[in-house]
């Protein structure tokens, strides 16, 4: 049994790098934030039946064949907040007449950009989360939970990508 412990540990360093390293994403304290996040963003009408929505346009990988993206503002834990909330539309017959007319009918995911002072300067400071379009956090292959500080390297993920947004901003919706 301790030969076993031994090899876990070795295995655990070798893909975390050190004993005690946190996830980079998806842990507990993201997850809560995450949570409340889409409680907000239901309450504020950015998200939910009957939530605001912009005029569709093509979408590309990895968030969807049709997408639709509202940026504004959101109170969030008594602190307002830049927030981007991209719903991500795909299936059999999506078009952009079709996610107009039945937007529910082809969502599949919401992803979300929320500036907080303080959370990660190296990132601007942006909250990253990617929901399923029930409102539950959607995870990646590893089965880690998709807010926070979303996959800064590999696999790449919300961060590695945005980084290359022109502009430094790490937001494409302006350039």
């Amino acid at each position: 049994m301790k030969t076993m412990k031994v090899i876990y540990l070795g295995v655990l360093v070798f893909l975390t790098g050190s004993v005690n390293a946190a996830a980079p994403f998806g842990g507990e304290k993201d997850v809560s934030y995450a949570k409340n996040l889409w409680q907000t963003m239901m309450d504020a009408g950015y998200a939910g039946k009957g939530g605001l929505m912009s005029r569709p346009y093509t979408g590309q990988h990895p968030h969807g064949a049709i997408l639709d993206t509202i940026e504004g503002q959101i109170a969030l834990n008594g602190k307002l907040h830049q927030i981007i909330v991209k719903r991500n539309y795909g299936g059999e017959g999506v078009s952009i007449a079709n996610v107009a007319n039945d937007p529910a009918k082809y969502l599949k995911a919401v992803t979300v950009m929320l500036k907080r002072p303080g959370y990660d300067p190296e990132t601007q400071d942006w909250f990253w989360a990617k929901f399923k379009a029930d409102g539950s956090l959607d995870t990646n292959p590893a089965g880690m939970m998709l807010a926070g500080k979303v996959a800064k390297g590999k696999p790449k993920g919300c961060i590695a990508c945005h980084t290359a947004a022109p502009g430094g901003d790490m937001l494409f919706l302006h350039d």
